[in-house]
């Protein structure tokens, strides 16, 4: 009776021991299918993805994206994705890479039109296709703005190869209007600035050399000579006929005198300019008026000037003691 009862319990024992160690083992390959699914993720197809789809996509899934390389491709555009390794629905740990191969588009394309476009702007697309440009040319036009494109070779809607490169005529606008240059030979100083101003040439360099046969202060020799084509915006060059020392009576001030330039900020706005000089105790305003932006002032200013003032807008921004001390920052 007692050793049926002790086999009895004995059999009880080993099948809750059975029991136990079956739930022990259930339970441990159910918590090593948990953790293992956290660490694990299915690839996804990335092939014809966008690469900057792509790139997030994986971040979130917590794969690093590792870029391989480009190629060219007939079928996938360009910044796509055309290789992905490990392929799509491989099972794979977090933090593991995935090798891509970017797109950089069909190898032949079709000449893009460049007709008429700025050049900046045309670079911008021969960029973005891969293309260059060498062999800039100029050339006028009467109907192409500055700077814009006149031809390009190859000319649009030709196929070619990415990599190749295009070649520009670039305008210049219309041609100038070619003139006479006028003669200013003769003319005193002030005059002969204020006349090649008005006729819109610029003022370019202006030598002094005295002559004694010849009338004081009066332009000598002028460049280009009269007579010679020129065109608007041109620089004019003069020499005048400057009196080294003179006897100060107060009636020789338009023979001892600097010419001086002030050029106006630049801006969007008319500027008030006011040039003012103490003159044998009197202020007298040499200049006064309103100003385009950017437009140059040129004064003949007296040398024996005891104050010298600028005033921009009723301001003052220059002052000096001297004509040398005002002209410094022209």
């Amino acid at each position: 009776m007692n050793q049926k009862f002790i086999l009895k319990v004995a059999k009880i024992a080993a099948l809750f021991a059975l029991f136990i160690a079956m739930a022990g083992v259930s339970a441990y390959l159910t918590l090593t299918l948990i953790i293992k699914s956290e660490d694990t993720v299915i690839v996804p197809k990335l092939v014809g993805k966008d690469v900057l789809y792509a790139l997030e996509l994986l971040s979130d899934l917590g794969l690093n994206t590792k870029v391989k390389g480009t190629d060219y491709s007939p079928v996938v555009a360009k910044n796509h994705i055309i290789f992905q390794h490990p392929a799509a629905g491989t099972e794979l740990k977090k933090g593991r890479d995935i090798r891509i191969v970017v797109s950089k588009g069909s190898q032949n394309i079709l000449m893009p039109n460049l007709h008429g476009l700025a050049v900046q702007k045309a670079r911008i697309i021969l960029d973005e296709n891969d293309l260059c440009h060498t062999e800039i040319s100029k050339s006028f036009s009467e109907t192409i703005a500055k700077d814009n494109i006149i031809q390009q070779v190859p000319p649009p809607g030709v196929t070619v190869s990415r990599g190749n490169c295009v070649k520009f005529l670039i305008s210049l606008g219309p041609r100038p209007i070619r003139y006479k240059m006028p003669k200013i030979t003769g003319r005193e100083l002030e005059q002969a600035v204020l006349f090649i101003e008005n006729h819109r040439f610029l003022i370019g360099k202006i030598d002094y050399r005295f002559q004694a046969n010849l009338t004081p202060n009066s332009v000598t020799s002028q460049n280009p000579p009269s007579g010679y084509p020129v065109h608007l915006g041109q620089t004019v060059n003069m020499v005048a006929n400057r009196v080294p020392e003179a006897t100060s009576d107060g009636n020789d001030l338009g023979y001892r005198a600097d010419l001086v330039q002030h050029r106006a900020a630049y801006g969007f706005l008319k500027q008030r300019i006011r040039i003012n000089v103490n003159l044998n105790g009197l202020s007298i305003d040499l200049y006064d008026s309103y100003t385009k932006p950017g437009e140059s002032i040129w004064l003949i200013i007296p040398d024996n000037s005891e104050k010298i003032r600028l005033y921009e807008n009723e301001l003052l921004v220059e002052t000096g003691t001297g004509l040398h001390a005002l002209t410094e920052t022209y």
